[in-house]
């Protein structure tokens, strides 16, 4: 009986950023956001635009001369990129779309309760109709079909059709105009060789456990699951337990941080090989996402880095801890603080409210150095002119 690989905590965090794509130096070129998303599996997107939207965080920490409009190419111009959901709504490789059917296929299966909610049979076939013959269209082009009255986010009738035909693969985003959608037929966005292939369900299954396990390094059922959120963790165990038998996976604890327990994980034959060629993480200072890859799995963040993170945009704010939406900093290998800023627009400025360091952790010269570096970089991010870092907020230790 082979025994259990231990990765030491320092080889965990650096196969853990290093699989995020946080390890290397920041890249320039935005030619290269393509092999980055490819890389990364997707990107997270989200509405909320406290200096700019999650999605350009997370290719910005990688791409510093990533803009908005970079990503808006690729989704509509070229494209390479689709909309739809793995855990969330995510911007996917183009060529991952065959194993999105089978999403489509579930989503057709709850077609009855998007009758009782909405009543819209009739909608959403005047929708693909108005589609068909006119071409791409957002929820505002259908206004007289219904207003915002709908139990789903204030959905009304239309938006609820547009959706449903999305989600169900007949309608694809063609692109976004600063976050609304113009969706469009799938059979006029995406290639019809894509369209036509038919992966089965178990063939879906074992490609997005694959794909999920080298884009982490090591990861247990849950995470598997989590990561596209294609299959079950029942099926992501299955398949664990199928390749170890195989001789294609082992058993890995890796490591915790100090005073936290460990993870209980899979990863490949070759992980030892493939830790000893890790990069070192650079010592750049960064803002990230709350949405960031390496952050989503709150429980991995904290066993292996140490880190407690919880976004507290739902929080009352009574009941907050931080702030609404604050940023976590990260140094090299590991999380030193976070941030309370905001891009203030009108005003031209950046204002950074608060700012927090980890335990035993300070604003040293060098420190301090990179941080205001990166201010000044999310200012760039943000387009706009002016950093304001009041002296109250710089030094705030818990």
């Amino acid at each position: 009986m082979s025994s259990t690989l231990i990765i030491p905590n320092d080889a965990a965090r650096r196969l853990i950023l290093a699989r995020a794509c946080l390890a290397e130096r920041p890249q320039a070129g935005s030619h290269t956001l393509a092999p980055l998303v490819e890389r990364l599996g997707y990107v997270q997107l989200d509405t909320i635009r406290v200096v700019e939207r999650a999605h350009h965080h997370i290719l910005f920490a990688r791409r510093p001369r990533h803009r908005p409009h970079h990503l808006d190419r690729l989704q509509a111009k070229e494209p390479v990129l689709f909309e739809h959901w793995t855990h969330d709504a995510s911007l996917i490789p183009l060529q991952f779309y065959p194993h999105w059917h089978h999403r489509f296929a579930q989503a057709k299966k709850r077609a009855a309760l998007w009758r009782e909610r909405f009543g819209h049979h009739k909608v959403v076939d005047t929708v693909r109709a108005h589609i068909e013959a006119n071409g791409p269209a957002r929820a505002r082009d259908f206004a007289h079909l219904g207003s915002r009255t709908g139990p789903w986010w204030g959905w009304g009738p239309a938006k609820a059709a547009l959706e449903f035909l999305w989600r169900t693969g007949e309608l694809a985003v063609l692109k976004r105009d600063g976050f609304e959608k113009i969706y469009d037929l799938s059979d006029r966005v995406v290639a019809r060789s894509l369209r036509d292939q038919r992966p089965s369900r178990a063939d879906t299954i074992a490609w997005a456990c694959a794909e999920a396990m080298d884009r982490l390094g090591a990861a247990t059922p849950r995470m598997l699951a989590d990561f596209w959120g294609h299959a079950s963790i029942a099926d992501t165990a299955r398949w664990i337990a199928t390749e170890k038998k195989r001789g294609r996976l082992i058993d890995v604890v890796l490591q915790g941080a100090a005073g936290r327990k460990g993870l209980v994980a899979a990863a490949r034959p070759d992980i030892e090989a493939a830790l000893e060629m890790l990069p070192e993480p650079t010592s750049r200072l960064r803002v990230l996402s709350p949405f960031d890859p390496v952050l989503r799995d709150r429980t991995r963040a904290e066993r292996i880095f140490g880190f407690d993170y919880r976004i507290e945009v739902f929080v009352p704010a009574h009941k907050r801890k931080y702030g609404y939406y604050v940023f976590p900093l990260l140094e090299g290998a590991r999380f030193v603080g976070r941030v309370d800023m905001k891009a203030d627009r009108a005003k031209d400025r950046l204002a950074v409210k608060k700012l927090w360091f980890e335990q035993r952790l300070g604003p040293s010269r060098a420190r301090r150095a990179k941080l205001e570096a990166e201010l000044a970089r999310q200012a760039k991010l943000a387009d706009v002119a002016e950093i304001v870092l009041p002296n109250s907020a710089l030094v705030s230790r818990f």
